[in-house]
């Protein structure tokens, strides 16, 4: 699971198994875990133990980041 970016307490990482899906980014907290579409638009897809207040600043920060998660994520899959 290649980690793309580390930010204040969040890790962004995709799954190997992720290539088959639209672009989206994992964001992880110690046990806590975000999974957010990239594409076509920035979405939580589903969350486990996040706050409502650190899920904004997630999909702020994917929304500041989206080019270079989106450029990790054809580098990492290929396409």
């Amino acid at each position: 699971m290649p980690v793309v970016l580390r930010i204040g307490p969040y890790t962004f990482l995709f799954y190997a198994s992720d290539g088959g899906e639209p672009i989206h980014v994992h964001v992880r907290r110690e046990n806590d875990e975000a999974k957010v579409w990239i594409e076509p638009q920035i979405r939580l897809e589903r969350q486990r133990g996040f706050s409502n207040k650190e899920i904004n600043v997630i999909l702020r920060l994917v929304a500041e980041y989206r080019e270079q998660l989106t450029g990790a994520w054809h580098e990492y899959f290929g396409h």
